[in-house]
């Protein structure tokens, strides 16, 4: 349960990322703020991946839950760089 509420944020901050859409050649706020929660959401994403390594060595979670942190990561990552707003 714990993990799946640390995945919250960093499922939010990936949504947020992709829906980010830059107004003009001149909104480079949008690009900015789509970047910077793309990076967040990528260091949350690590984080809750270190967490369910603790879990899934302590035989608490099964190693499935290994999904739901690398998915997050992938997507963050995929927003950062292909698939990243252009002006």
């Amino acid at each position: 349960m714990l993990t799946a509420l640390a995945h919250v944020p960093a499922a939010y901050l990936v949504l947020l990322a992709y829906l980010a859409r830059p107004a003009g050649p001149w909104d480079t706020e949008s690009v900015a703020h789509a970047q910077f929660a793309s990076g967040l959401a990528l260091v949350l994403s690590a984080v809750t991946a270190l967490l369910t390594w603790v879990f899934v060595k302590a035989g608490w979670l099964p190693r499935g839950w290994y999904a739901a942190p690398a998915l997050l990561g992938t997507a963050a990552l995929l927003r950062l760089t292909l698939l990243a707003p252009e002006l």
